[in-house]
C-alpha cells in the first residue's frame, strides 16, 4: 500500500471573501465569474475596496486536498507560500484538516508575498475571482520530491498552476515520478480562461498523461473548440480512462469507455459557489481510492458540491460521510 491515496499540486492561496452587489463589479472592473490574475497594487487596491471579509486559506488543489483529508483520506499537498503571516494561515489549516504539507516555504527576504484571491460573491451566489499569485507562482521543479510522488496511487494536477515560470517542468517531473512507481494522473481544467491560455500544452497532457480529467462544462467547450457539448463529452472521453464533467445545476457527467453516467445534481440554496468543483473532485477521488463505483463516485462529488456552495469559503463544513449516509451511500 502507497502512503498516499492523493497528492495534490497547485496553487496555494488564501482567499478573501466579501459579498457586494453586481454594481460593486461594474464600478471596481472586475469580470464577474471568472478568474483574473491581478499585481500585488491591483490586489492592495482592491482589498481597500471591498466590504467586510473572511480570510480562509484557500486554492483549488488544497480544497481538494483538504476535503481528501476530512474524508480520512491518505494526503498530501505540494504549493508554495511565504514565511509571513497568510502563509502560516494556509499550512495551519491544511494540516489541521489532516493533510501532510512540506512544501518549503519562500523566505522573509522573498520581494513577493503569500498569494490570495480576493473573492467577491454576488447575491446569485457566482464568484468573482481577483488573484494575486504572489510566491506560489514560483513553484520550482526541485519542490517536486520524487519519493512523494512515487509514494501516491493518485497525484491530483490543478490548472491554474500552469502559470509560472516553471510549472510545466514541475509537472511533467511529478507526472514522471508517479506513473514510473505505478500511479495514474488527474488534472482539473480549473477555468476557461486558463484554458485559452494552456490549451496546446493541457491538450498534450490530456492525450500522453492524464487518466482522469475533471472539467466543467464552459471549460470543456473551450478545450474542444467548435464541438457542441455532447461532442465535446466524446472527444475528451476518447482521450482519458476517466472524464468527470460539472454541469452546475444539471449534475455531472461521468464517462469512462463506452459507459456513461449523469448524476443529478443536489438541491441546495447557493450561498457562495466559490469551491463546488474543488469539493465534487475531493469526494470523487477518494471514491476511486476506496474501490468505490465511478456512479457513486460522481455523487458523492456532488452532495460535496451541494454542502459547499450552501455557505461562505471553499472547505466543508458539514461530516461529508454523514451526508453520503443520508443519502443512502455506504462508506
Amino acid at each position: 500500500m502507497k502512503k498516499y491515496q492523493v497528492v495534490g499540486i497547485g496553487n496555494a492561496i488564501v482567499d478573501i471573501l466579501s459579498h457586494a452587489e453586481d454594481s460593486f463589479l461594474k464600478d471596481a472592473g472586475i469580470e464577474k465569474g471568472i478568474m483574473q490574475l491581478i499585481d500585488m497594487d491591483r490586489a492592495v487596491d482592491l482589498y481597500s475596496k471591498v466590504g467586510p471579509a473572511r480570510e480562509i486559506s484557500g486554492g483549488s488543489a488544497a480544497n481538494t486536498i483538504a476535503g481528501i483529508a476530512q474524508l480520512g483520506g491518505r494526503t498530501a499537498y505540494v504549493g508554495k507560500v511565504k514565511d509571513d503571516q497568510l502563509g502560516a494561515i494556509f499550512a495551519h489549516d491544511l494540516r489541521a484538516q489532516g493533510a501532510d504539507y512540506d512544501t518549503v516555504l519562500a523566505p522573509k527576504s522573498d520581494p513577493q508575498e503569500t498569494g490570495r484571491s480576493i473573492i467577491v460573491v454576488t447575491p446569485d451566489g457566482e464568484r468573482s475571482m481577483n488573484t494575486y499569485l504572489g510566491v506560489t507562482e514560483h513553484l520550482k521543479v526541485s519542490d517536486i520530491i520524487d519519493a512523494q510522488m512515487q509514494d501516491a496511487e493518485w497525484i491530483y494536477l490543478e490548472g491554474y498552476r500552469f502559470d509560472g515560470p516553471e510549472s510545466h517542468d514541475a509537472f511533467a517531473k511529478a507526472i514522471n515520478a508517479c506513473k514510473g512507481a505505478g500511479g495514474k494522473v488527474s488534472l482539473t481544467l480549473s477555468d476557461p480562461f486558463c484554458v485559452e491560455r494552456h490549451r496546446d500544452a493541457f491538450r498534450t497532457m490530456i492525450q500522453d498523461h492524464v487518466n482522469l480529467l475533471f472539467c466543467n462544462r464552459a471549460e470543456l467547450m473551450a478545450m474542444y473548440q467548435g464541438l457542441d457539448f455532447e461532442d465535446a463529452l466524446a472527444k475528451a472521453a476518447s482521450e482519458v480512462d476517466i472524464l468527470a464533467c460539472t454541469d452546475s445545476e444539471n449534475g455531472a457527467h461521468i464517462l469512462s469507455g463506452d459507459q456513461r453516467w449523469h448524476v443529478p445534481a443536489y438541491p441546495t440554496t447557493v450561498v457562495d459557489a466559490t469551491g463546488a468543483g474543488d469539493l465534487f473532485a475531493s469526494a470523487f477521488l477518494w471514491g476511486i481510492a476506496n474501490n468505490y463505483d465511478l456512479e457513486v463516485c460522481g455523487q458523492m462529488g456532488c452532495i460535496s458540491a451541494a454542502e459547499v456552495i450552501s455557505h461562505i469559503g471553499a472547505r466543508s463544513e458539514a461530516n461529508l460521510k454523514d451526508l453520503f449516509q443520508k443519502q443512502g451511500i455506504a462508506v
